[in-house]
């Protein structure tokens, strides 16, 4: 028996319970919530990224360390998101609000942008803030050929990456779940 064969046999109850249609609603608000809310920092972070460094821009430590905590807000905004998604996504066919089947795709999304986000928080940021420690405290005081700087930078375009790839997800998972609304139980 496949993993997604078990979850379905794990979902297909004798019989659906009966739920208010107004607690169906408040689950299917609760999950377009947080992905809306995850989705939208994610598209804002950028812009709020270029706006800092632009505005400090003398001053880049500063506006690192400014995007840095912002990030980190992010990443958690993303988990609590993630989290609280992937729970209704779970409940919800035992709930009788989606058929089983269609929840799949999305629930792997949601672990991919939730494991992608653990290792941005836990790998990549920690590692940054090492690199920019060893170069006294600014990357900018050291000269580009530097290991560290090197290294610095390339920490920072794998987040880059990271940031992107978990939008894309969160989008895939958006028509996804709109699939699922035309098939619901």
């Amino acid at each position: 028996m496949r993993f997604g064969d078990a979850l379905i046999v794990a979902y297909s109850l004798p019989e659906a319970p009966l739920y208010s249609s107004s607690m169906k609603t408040l689950l299917r608000t609760l999950l377009s919530l947080s992905l809306i809310v995850w989705l939208g920092a994610e598209v804002f972070f950028p812009i709020i990224a270029a706006i800092t460094f632009s505005a400090l821009q003398p001053d880049t430590q500063t506006a690192g360390t400014i995007v840095g905590q912002l990030l980190r807000i992010l990443h958690e905004i993303g988990l609590v998101s993630g989290m609280v998604a992937l729970a209704v996504m779970a409940l919800a066919p035992a709930l009788g609000i989606y058929k089983p089947r269609p929840m799949l795709a999305p629930m792997v999304l949601i672990v991919l942008m939730i494991a992608v986000t653990v290792y941005s928080q836990f790998g990549i940021i920690p590692a940054m803030e090492r690199d920019r420690i060893a170069a006294g405290g600014s990357i900018d005081a050291t000269s580009p050929p530097n290991a560290t700087t090197t290294n610095f930078n390339k920490l920072h375009n794998r987040s880059v990456v990271v940031e992107e790839t978990i939008l894309l997800l969160g989008l895939a998972t958006v028509v996804l779940m709109a699939r699922a609304e035309t098939t619901r139980a």
